[in-house]
């Protein structure tokens, strides 16, 4: 017998997802982030496992960490002080960007402040030309007085980024080796070495980010090895990756702007996966924990992918799942502000001091106080035990509120749900809108601790008629690493024509894609079962300036079937902007490839239906502003498969609270997840 065990940490908890893989039993915790001691939650939480819950640590075959480290790093920016070597005459590249306001629509809005400012940035010469020969060498001595100088300012690392070097990347890594040999201890990173893409702001700011989050990044990584280590867990440690994948946290710690989406992105995995059992396509995914409401779209089983997904103030142009995200969470604080308007969030009380409710210190109203007055939680244990919901505090919180208002606090409770609400569903809209899709197509699944309260409230505002509430969605995303692949993206940019004399070229560049996609996963992640490929072009008409991710049929490259790819592409062009020319050239920028090692297949239990009503453990009382109202609540753990059960009703269990309004019927599946649906009304 043995374990695999899938861990992700947020702003609050961290969820643990434990799989017995002879009985297919799967346990679940959660353990309060410490801020204040990073990485001591994790020993924590795992030793909680082996005690509470029987799971042998030395027995664990597989685990997976997802983490929020990186991305917050950035959005507080607490990351390394950099320096930037690059061409002569092109230090302002960081600086000008795409000449983009973040607000196109405010007068008075600025750029943020680069993560490496302008007199860190310096220029030595030598020239590399677009297809990739040398126009001028490096001045070694120049480049060793540049590598000093940064070092002198103050720099913890390098990053190198010269022009065309997707092409040529001599120059790079010889900076590369001379700065090593100069300044030995700091760290260095080359940007064709992180992502060699054409553009260069778009590469030279991925490779900012991939040194600016590493030495947290590393140092966390190693900090979760250590503790593996001294609790004797054998298995060797995976993380997951913006791209829905995974890679060992040794690679992590120098990939580590992979890992800037990581929970994120296992969350969506996750979610995919319990669609997928539950037999439902198409799903909007609502997941909120302490700090932000993340949303994101998956098609016929199939996660959205995307490229550019803004990081804090910052693109990074990785591939990566594709999340819109908000700063409405469980945590979020709300206001009155000057004007009298009632504001939610971003800000967030965290876990320390947390919300008012928790009774650890909190005092100002989120958005759990508001929930607590108004009387959706409060009536079973929370958190596996670790909290206890104090009204009281909740209601002397709520009052500040309730007095800017000149509302009562169950009033003034139920307009910050409303806000918040209102502020998802304008999140939904811009999201939908540019993937062009009709949401009310979509069930919506929400998980995170806050989800599911959340959920069937933002459904009705929508027109969404399904919703899908797993059985344990406190802990979907670490339960996203235990049924992710491990997964490496490769690229090589080659400005081809798309015509017949194009098909040499792209059978040379694909197999040389697919030697390197079978090295990373051969010998740097140590895989050894099947693996999958999947080939895409990014791929544009003849004079625009972008392009789009092209899906294709490796056959047609090794046939040479230029013309299929033709037709995928004045396809695609047509699904994404109803429009398509089928006479203009077109050209291929970019060849990729995905290469995936498949890990075994996660096994859900199922249960026998029985048919009835669902047991109700009691009634309780909500109080919205309005008359008091009386309605059910149910205890998860007591629910059958078969089992149903009408709204207006509170389902309670260990890792979430499930809210069901007066329109939607609840039924209960073979995987206990709750198929709820609204009913229409007359």
């Amino acid at each position: 017998m043995g374990w695999k065990i899938g861990v992700d940490i947020g702003g609050t908890f961290m969820d643990f997802c434990a799989v017995n893989t002879a009985t297919n039993a799967l346990h679940s915790f959660k353990v309060l982030t410490t801020p204040d001691q990073p990485g001591r939650e994790l020993g924590d939480g795992l030793t909680a496992l082996a005690d509470d819950e029987g799971v042998e640590l030395s027995t664990v075959e597989t685990f997976v960490h997802g983490t929020t480290v990186g991305i917050n790093t950035v959005i507080q920016r607490k990351g390394a002080r950099l320096a930037l070597l690059t061409n002569a005459g092109f230090e302002d590249v960081v600086e000008l960007g795409r000449l983009r306001l973040p607000d196109m629509y405010s007068l008075f809005c600025a750029q943020p402040e680069p993560l490496v400012t302008r007199d860190m940035i310096f220029g030595v010469g030598g020239r590399m030309l677009s297809d990739g020969t040398e126009e001028s060498p490096l001045d070694p001595a120049e480049v060793e007085a540049a590598v000093m100088a940064a070092k002198t300012a103050g720099a913890e690392g390098l990053v190198v980024s010269f022009l065309h070097s997707y092409r040529n990347a001599a120059h790079e890594h010889e900076v590369v080796r001379i700065a090593r040999e100069t300044v030995p201890d700091i760290f260095i990173f080359s940007s064709a070495d992180v992502w060699p893409i054409v553009r260069e702001y778009e590469r030279t700011t991925t490779a900012i980010l991939n040194g600016y989050i590493h030495p947290r990044i590393a140092g966390y990584l190693s900090g979760l090895e250590q503790t593996l280590e001294a609790l004797d867990v054998p298995a060797r440690p995976y993380v997951t990756k913006s791209n829905g994948g995974l890679m060992t946290a040794a690679e992590g710690k120098t990939s580590c702007v992979n890992m800037l989406l990581s929970g994120t992105a296992s969350g969506v995995m996750g979610a995919a996966w319990l669609a997928r059992q539950a037999g439902v396509s198409n799903v909007l995914t609502l997941d909120i924990g302490g700090t932000s409401a993340d949303l994101a779209l998956i098609t016929d089983s199939t996660p959205a992918f995307g490229q550019g997904e803004q990081i804090g103030d910052f693109p990074m142009h990785m591939p990566s799942v594709s999340v819109s995200s908000i700063g409405i969470g469980g945590g979020s604080v709300a206001v009155v502000d000057e004007m009298g308007v009632l504001r939610v969030g971003p800000e967030s009380a965290g876990s320390v001091p947390g919300p008012a409710c928790y009774g650890r210190g909190g005092t100002r109203p989120t958005l759990t106080d508001a929930m607590v007055v108004c009387g959706y939680l409060g009536h079973a244990p929370m958190a596996y035990g670790q909290l206890e919901i104090d009204a009281a505090r909740a209601h002397e919180a709520m009052a500040q509120i309730a007095e800017a208002l000149d509302l009562t606090p169950e009033a003034a409770a139920q307009a910050i749900i409303e806000v918040a609400i209102s502020e998802m569903f304008v999140e939904v809209e811009k999201l939908v809108s540019r993937e062009g899709v009709d949401v009310r197509d979509y069930a919506l699944l929400p998980f995170g601790g806050g989800g599911p309260m959340f959920g069937c409230f933002l459904a009705s505002e929508l027109g969404i008629t399904e919703v899908l509430a797993p059985p344990r969605p406190g802990v979907v995303s670490a339960l996203g690493g235990l049924v992710a692949d491990l997964k490496g993206d490769f690229v090589r940019t080659l400005f081809l024509p798309c015509a017949s004399d194009a098909a040499p070229a792209l059978r040379d560049s694909l197999g040389a894609l697919e030697a390197e996609g079978e090295a990373w996963l051969r010998e740097r992640q140590g895989f050894t079962g099947e693996t999958e490929s999947q080939i895409s072009a990014d791929m544009r008409y003849h004079g625009q300036s972008f392009e789009i991710d092209v899906p294709l049929d490796q056959d047609w490259i090794a046939e040479g079937n230029i013309e299929a790819m033709r037709d995928a592409f004045h396809r695609r062009h047509e699904e994404i902007y109803d429009f398509a020319d089928v006479d203009s050239a077109v050209e291929l920028v970019n060849l990729r490839l995905v290469k995936a090692g498949r890990v075994p297949p996660l096994v859900m239990e199922s249960a026998s239906p029985v048919d009835g009503p669902a047991p109700q453990e009691k009634h309780i009382t909500l109080r919205r502003g309005g008359a008091p109202e009386s309605v059910p609540l149910h205890l998860r753990g007591a629910l059958r498969a078969g089992q149903w059960f009408d709204g207006p009703a509170v389902v309670a269990q260990e890792d979430t609270t499930l809210v069901v309004p007066r329109d939607f019927h609840g039924r209960i599946d073979s995987h206990l997840n709750i198929h709820l649906t609204r009913r229409t009304r007359a």
